[in-house]
C-alpha cells in the first residue's frame, strides 16, 4: 500500500483512540466540582458518594488518554517530520504551552483528588478539585488553538518556505478558533453527561438504589438536556464559520457539486466523485442555502470549483450525518428524560434502557464530527502552507504497516479493557434493593410504564 495512505490512517488511529479520553475528562472534572460543591453546600452523602465513584471513572480515563497522546508526539518525528520542519516555529511552542499550564496541573492534582478526601483539609481537597478542572479546559484550549490554526492560520509569515509567528494574538484567536473550541468543549460535556446517565442508568437497572446513582443519573440527564440545544446553535455558527473559510468542506458535508442557489439539503444520498455527482439522492429543496446561509437563496458553491482542492466527499458527507443523527438522538433522549425526571421521580424501565443504549452516544458524535473536521481539510495539513503529501516521512510502507497493525491490536485490547473496567466499577457499588433514603433523592411514585 502507499505508505502515505498508511501513515495518515495509522495518525487517524491514533487521535481516534486519544481523543475519546479527553472528551470525557475536559468536562467531568467540571462535574466532579459541582458534586463536590453540592456536598460542601448540603452535607448530602449522595453527592460525595457520586464524587467518589466518577473520580476513578476521572483517573482511569486521564492515564489512557495521557498514554495515547504520547505515541501522537512520536509520529512528529518519525511519519510527519515535514510538520514541525515547516511550522514547528508556531505549533512547537502552542503544544509546550499545553504541556506547561494544563498537563502539570492536572497531574499534580489529581492525586489529592483521588486519595485526598478526609486526608487533607476540606478546602484543600476541593481547591484539587478546582485546579484540575481548569487544568483539562486549559489543556483543550491550547490543542485546539493549534488545531484551530492549521484550518485558519493567521498571524504569520514565510521565510525560506518555513512559518514565523508574527501576532501570537492572531495565531491564538485565528477565525476558527472560538466556534472549534465552543463546539469542542459543548461536545465533552455532552459525552460526560451521556456517559454519567447511561451508566447510572445501568447501575439502577441493576438493583443499585444507592443515593449517590440517581444523584448521578439526575445531573447527567438534565445537563444532557441543556447542552444539546446550544450545541446545536454553536453548530450553526461554526458551519457558518466553515462556509466563509473553508467552502469546500461544506460543500463535501452537503454533497454540492455544482454551484448553486437555493440548494437542497440531501438527506440521504451515495455521493460517486468518479462521475462527480450523487446515486440515490433525496432531497428537501432549498434548505441547505437555508441553513448554511440563512437564505432562502443563498448560494453555496460547489465541489466542481475545487477540482483538486477538496476532500474525498463520501467520508465528510457520511460522517456529518452521523454527528447530526445521534444529536437528534440525544436531543430526543434528554429531554424525554428530564420531563420523566422531574419533581424528583426515579426513572422508569424503558427511558434507563434509553439512557444505557446511549452511554457512548458521544463518543460516536464526537468522533464522527472529528472525521468531518479532520478529512474536509484535506488535502492541506495546514491550509495554504502545507500538504499532507509534503509533511510525510521517508517511512517504508512495511513499517508503517506493521505498527499499524500493532496499534490497532493494543488499542482493541485497551478500549475493551476500559469499558470493562467502567461496568466492573459500578457493579462494585451498592447492591440490589438498596433504596435511597437520604436527601432530596427519596424515592417517589414511579410513573406507568
Amino acid at each position: 500500500m502507499d505508505p502515505l495512505l498508511l501513515a495518515r490512517i495509522q495518525f487517524a488511529a491514533n487521535i481516534s483512540f486519544h481523543i475519546l479520553f479527553p472528551t470525557i475528562t475536559i468536562a467531568l472534572g467540571w462535574l466532579l466540582l459541582f458534586f463536590k460543591l453540592r456536598f460542601n453546600a448540603t452535607r448530602d452523602e449522595a453527592w460525595m458518594e457520586a464524587y467518589r465513584f466518577w473520580v476513578k471513572v476521572f483517573a482511569l480515563s486521564f492515564a489512557l488518554g495521557v498514554v495515547s497522546g504520547l505515541t501522537m508526539s512520536f509520529q512528529f518525528g518519525t511519519n510527519w517530520p515535514g510538520f514541525m520542519e515547516r511550522v514547528g516555529n508556531i505549533a512547537g511552542p502552542l503544544l509546550a504551552y499545553e504541556v506547561v499550564t494544563a498537563f502539570f496541573l492536572e497531574a499534580s492534582f489529581l492525586a489529592i483528588m483521588l486519595f485526598g478526601y478526609r486526608r487533607v483539609p476540606d478546602w484543600l481537597h476541593t481547591l484539587a478539585t478546582v485546579l484540575v478542572a481548569v487544568g483539562t479546559s486549559l489543556s483543550a484550549f491550547w490543542i485546539l488553538v493549534l488545531n484551530s490554526w492549521m484550518h485558519t492560520p493567521a498571524g504569520f509569515e514565510m521565510r525560506e518556505g518555513v512559518a514565523h509567528a508574527t501576532d501570537w494574538f492572531a495565531i491564538v484567536f485565528n477565525p476558527s478558533m472560538p466556534y472549534r473550541l465552543a463546539h469542542m468543549l459543548l461536545a465533552s460535556g455532552l459525552t460526560a453527561a451521556f456517559l454519567i446517565a447511561g451508566l447510572s442508568a445501568w447501575r439502577w437497572l441493576r438493583g443499585d438504589r444507592t443515593p449517590g446513582v440517581l444523584a448521578a443519573l439526575r445531573t447527567g440527564v438534565v445537563l444532557g438536556a441543556v447542552l444539546i440545544p446550544v450545541q446545536i446553535f454553536a453548530g450553526d455558527l461554526h458551519g457558518l464559520n466553515t462556509l466563509k473559510h473553508q467552502p469546500q468542506k461544506v460543500a463535501a458535508m452537503e454533497g454540492v457539486w455544482e454551484t448553486e442557489r437555493g440548494a437542497a439539503l440531501r438527506l440521504f444520498a451515495i455521493p460517486d466523485e468518479a462521475s462527480r455527482s450523487n446515486r440515490f439522492e433525496i432531497a428537501i429543496p432549498n434548505m441547505a442555502s437555508l441553513i448554511l446561509t440563512h437564505e432562502w437563496e443563498g448560494e453555496v458553491r460547489g465541489l466542481n470549483e475545487f477540482i483538486g482542492e477538496h476532500p474525498p466527499v463520501a467520508p465528510v458527507f457520511y460522517a456529518f450525518r452521523i454527528m447530526v443523527g445521534m444529536g437528534v438522538l440525544m436531543l430526543l433522549v434528554g429531554w424525554w428524560g428530564a420531563f420523566a425526571l422531574r419533581r424528583g421521580r426515579e426513572p422508569g424501565r424503558w427511558l434507563a434502557r434509553a439512557l444505557v443504549a446511549m452511554t457512548f452516544s458521544g463518543w460516536v458524535a464526537t468522533l464522527a464530527g472529528w472525521y468531518v473536521t479532520e478529512i474536509g481539510r484535506q488535502p492541506w495539513l495546514v491550509t495554504g502552507i502545507l500538504r499532507t503529501g509534503e509533511a510525510a516521512g521517508p517511512v517504508p510502507a512495511a513499517s508503517i504497516g506493521v505498527s499499524l497493525a500493532l496499534y490497532l491490536a493494543i488499542y482493541a485490547v485497551l478500549l475493551a479493557a476500559y469499558i470493562g473496567t467502567l461496568y466492573h466499577l459500578a457493579g462494585k457499588r451498592g447492591g440490589a434493593g438498596q433504596e435511597v433514603r437520604t436527601g432530596p433523592f427519596r424515592p417517589q411514585a414511579q410513573p406507568a410504564e
